[in-house]
């Protein structure tokens, strides 16, 4: 086992290398090798709450500050490539934020309660899902959004976990209610629970559970070779 000190570690991914991004309370962004090693930082020029970090694309990494609703997209050695002003082309408020392919975003409007996704390039959104059908009466907290493998996976923590195609039309929805945030592994998809990290198999529906060695993780997420357990101090890495 080993501890990375880290100040109230936050929204945090993992890349196809297996290294490790995550957040800490002044909202810098650290990145380590699978094993833990510190290989660099990010420190934003403006202060921000760290919504959102995915860096499962090759070649790049998306950080999205909720409170001023802004984009940045990193290269692997977490020097910035882009920044995006989202009022620039968003009437609302963007409440998460992923990549898609082919340099657009899909995001979800608070403000009207769609799933949209942004061409740049285009100055346009290509695809607008209403979900006032879907949700009802209920009140959606959304929390996390994240394409993978041509689906995407929307977690309310009200209700659990709306699945839409590449296209953002709505497939099905994964009764998780309680969740923040999932992973994903292979086939899999995975989240924290009292009991330890649970997986659910995409396309067999099979389920099974994975014990922890502590009880005090925030956040979980389960690389190849290591799993790593978010705490209030820090990060802990243990081999599979």
């Amino acid at each position: 086992m080993r501890t990375l000190p880290l100040s109230q570690p936050g929204a945090a991914s993992l890349d196809r290398r297996g290294n490790l991004y995550v957040t800490d309370a002044q909202n810098n962004l650290h990145q380590y090798s699978p094993d833990g090693q510190a290989l660099n930082t990010f420190s934003p020029a403006l202060p921000g709450h760290t919504m959102q970090v995915e860096a499962w694309n090759t070649a790049k990494v998306l950080v999205f500050y909720d409170d001023r609703q802004q984009l940045v997209l990193l290269d692997r050695f977490m020097a910035p490539i882009s920044e995006l002003a989202l009022p620039d082309y968003l009437d609302g408020q963007a409440r998460v934020v992923t990549l898609a392919p082919d340099d657009r975003f899909w995001l979800l409007n608070e403000s009207d309660l769609t799933l949209r996704q942004l061409d740049v390039s285009q100055k346009r959104f290509t695809i607008t899902t209403p979900l006032d059908l879907l949700i009802g009466r209920s009140r959606p907290d959304f929390r996390f959004l994240r394409e993978y493998q041509n689906n995407l996976y929307l977690v309310d923590r009200a209700s659990g976990v709306y699945v839409f195609d590449n296209l953002g039309n709505y497939r099905k929805k994964i009764p998780f209610p309680g969740l923040t945030y999932v992973g994903f592994r292979g086939d899999e998809l995975y989240y924290l629970a009292a009991d330890g990290v649970h997986f659910f198999h995409l396309y067999t529906l099979q389920e099974r559970t994975m014990a922890l060695p502590t009880t005090e993780a925030t956040q979980v997420l389960v690389g190849e070779q290591y799993v790593y357990m978010l705490t209030s101090v820090g990060v802990q890495v243990y081999a599979l």
